[in-house]
């Protein structure tokens, strides 16, 4: 609980560093402290008591951190290292990338089996369209079991990136062949797509702006074109966890701009409870 509310943050990169292609310093944006440094042990991974301990303290009652499978850009977090966070706090998204998983609908279950609770595609590091036929039985599986996607949706800056593949109009393929499949917007257009992704949002009940990268004090500026008190109601919180402030910070800044306490509760984690099913710890 932070002040009050429920807190659930959908989007953590709690990287093994040896498996990381960057530096540190690159991966963490200048946002290193100690407080990040406690939560690794001197092998360079993370310490799963030391990591729920962390979040405990930045008042967050459930969390998702990621695999990523993008030797390109990242590197590997593996869905294994995840898995390894897990517990009543912890949950953790799957992860695929054509290139390298085949067939995706083996990989998936095997991912699903040790207990993800979604998947996110990373077509901007893994370069490939999120709309790419080789991913589609993947996505008839989430569907199937009723289970979101994640997309980053938006640029990235790390070297290698190909942004072409963070357009969210190559999501539209997904909305009109994947009907029921419930698509989190993550980093909600970030870049030059804001509008586009809005508009996703508003237009379709299975469209989610997840907020992880965006500081909270240029939302309403990125969003101006699109009804404020409409959007945050289809609005996810996620920090993108270590490269920010903190999460508690994040979380506060982005209760302020909803405009009554039921929308605030919704994003920081109505919303993640309904699209991801989690239950928060006690």
């Amino acid at each position: 609980m932070l002040d009050g509310r429920p807190l659930i943050d959908v989007h953590l990169h709690p990287a093994r560093k040896s498996s990381l292609k960057m530096d540190w310093a690159t991966w963490v944006q200048n946002f290193d402290s100690p407080e990040i440094q406690d939560v690794y042990r001197d092998d360079g991974t993370v310490d799963a008591v030391r990591f729920d301990l962390l979040l405990a303290a930045q008042g967050v009652d459930a969390a998702v951190v990621l695999a990523e499978y993008s030797p390109r850009v990242t590197g590997l977090q593996t869905a294994e290292d995840m898995a390894a966070l897990a517990g009543p706090r912890v949950h953790f998204a799957a992860s695929l990338n054509p290139h390298l998983h085949h067939p995706v609908e083996d990989e998936l279950a095997r991912q699903l089996d040790l207990g993800a609770v979604a998947l996110k595609v990373h077509p901007v590091h893994g370069g490939f369209p999120v709309n790419h036929r080789a991913l589609y039985p993947a996505y008839a599986m989430l569907q199937e079991r009723g289970l979101p996607l994640v997309v980053h949706c938006g640029t990235s800056t790390f070297p290698g990136a190909l942004n072409q593949y963070g357009d969210p109009v190559l999501i539209d393929d997904l909305l009109r062949d994947f009907r029921r499949l419930s698509i989190v917007l993550a980093h909600g257009g970030r870049g030059w797509w804001y509008d586009a992704a809005a508009f996703l949002a508003l237009a379709n009940e299975h469209v989610w702006i997840e907020l992880s990268g965006l500081p909270p004090s240029r939302l309403q500026t990125y969003y101006a074109r699109h009804s404020w008190p409409r959007l945050t109601r289809k609005m996810i919180f996620g920090t993108d966890w270590p490269g920010i402030p903190g999460i508690a910070i994040n979380a506060r800044a982005v209760a302020a701009l909803c405009t009554d306490d039921e929308t605030a509760e919704l994003v920081l984690a109505g919303n993640a409870q309904r699209v991801y099913g989690l239950i928060p710890a006690e």
